[in-house]
């Protein structure tokens, strides 16, 4: 397994580790600043493999191509990679016409997801109140920092709020253990450090509650199964990997207490855009009773938008994600064919659940109803616009 440069910066609360050692999914290169490196997260589990990222196009490749996938992760990918754009642009206004067409760039990499929008929007006001190409770039570098850190925090304090929900579940079994099902993965990989649906999981693990975690494959890339397993394993939560198609029969019975999945965008009434499958997850939920919870740090609303089915935009990612799969044999990894070859094949890439599906919604500020009061009562000061 290659290891990489462990950046040795982390605040006090940072907790995710590989091997032992403290990591992040994203870091200023130490003694370069032109560079960001990142986790490849195409290689794990299996190796830990360091890219390094200096031009807009690198940074854009990285976020299509999943080298970094997760709503906070290509927040703070997509921040940094507006800063790497400042450096080879000019001062003036021909300056910040260079930096708005980078920004494009990265902005249609991954339409869905909101993360990605909220934070180059964020750099990019930011940088405006430089005069200077140094100056812009000092100030890009400083904000895509001050969001990355925030952004960890914000999954810290998710997880703090989220705990109760799994203490009161302890307290009703008798301390028996707590199961709880996630889809794809929304863990620390996904983000900087704690992750959103994993962040409870991991403050209930710490505390000593009995927690045992149903992981959801999730095709077609795997996510579930490479990096949600890997991560709960490396931190010692109990686990087991399931197809996509069984967590309907563990609700039915009883094998699922909890569901807490992310968000890659939710509508400012509690519509969840999610990793395709988490539909079915809460449809099922529902049928069984089940407590159905979705992560989320404010970054990944969407403020202007009312209607989840009719206004969030779905990804539709190439068809050999669904036709093909990669796993590691013979000390490396092969990608072979699944389907007939001729078969078409469609790839959705995510899926709204309706409010009236989710039970709540766990956030930085605290855990409210899935609807316009509830989001509304945690963040009165956001202009709701449609």
């Amino acid at each position: 397994m290659n290891q990489p440069f462990v950046q040795r910066t982390f605040r006090t609360f940072a907790t995710m580790k590989i091997n032992g050692q403290h990591y992040r999914t994203i870091w200023v290169k130490p003694g370069d600043a032109t560079t960001i490196q990142i986790i490849d997260q195409r290689h794990l589990p299996h190796q830990v493999i360091i890219e390094d990222l200096r031009s807009t196009d690198e940074f854009a490749r990285a976020i299509r191509d999943m080298h970094v996938r997760g709503a906070p992760l290509i927040g703070s990918t997509a921040a940094y990679g507006l800063y790497i754009s400042t450096l080879s642009a000019p001062g003036g206004q021909e300056g910040l016409a260079v930096i708005r067409e980078r920004m494009e760039v990265l902005r249609a990499t991954r339409p869905t997801a909101i993360d990605l929008q909220n934070a180059t929007e964020r750099v990019w006001l930011a940088l405006q109140s430089g005069q200077s190409a140094a100056e812009r770039s000092a100030l890009a570098l400083a904000e895509a920092n001050a969001l990355t850190e925030e952004s960890v925090d914000h999954c810290r304090q998710i997880g703090e709020h989220g705990l109760p929900l799994i203490e009161t579940i302890s307290r009703q079994k008798g301390d028996k253990t707590v199961n709880i099902l996630t889809h794809c993965n929304a863990g620390w990989i996904a983000c900087i450090d704690h992750g959103t649906a994993t962040s409870p999981i991991y403050a209930a693990h710490d505390k000593g509650i009995d927690v045992h975690v149903w992981v959801d494959e999730t095709r077609p890339r795997n996510q579930g199964a490479r990096l949600t397993a890997f991560e709960l394993l490396e931190h010692g939560v109990p686990h087991t990997v399931i197809t996509d198609n069984a967590g309907g029969h563990l609700m039915q019975h009883d094998q699922v207490d909890l569901v807490i999945v992310g968000s890659d965008r939710t509508t400012r009434t509690g519509d969840v855009a999610n990793k395709i499958g988490t539909y079915l997850k809460a449809l099922a939920a529902y049928d069984n009773s089940v407590p159905f919870y979705v992560a989320l740090p404010h970054s990944s609303f969407d403020w202007t938008l009312e209607d989840g089915l009719e206004d969030i935009p779905i990804e539709e990612r190439d068809p050999n994600e669904v036709k093909r799969i990669r796993g590691w044999a013979d000390g490396k990894y092969q990608e072979v064919l699944l389907t007939p070859e001729d078969s078409p094949a469609a790839n959705f890439g995510f899926d709204v659940t309706p409010a009236r599906l989710v039970t709540g919604l766990i956030t930085e500020r605290g855990v409210c109803s899935a609807s316009a009061s509830g989001i509304r009562s945690l963040y009165p000061e956001k202009e709701y616009t449609v």
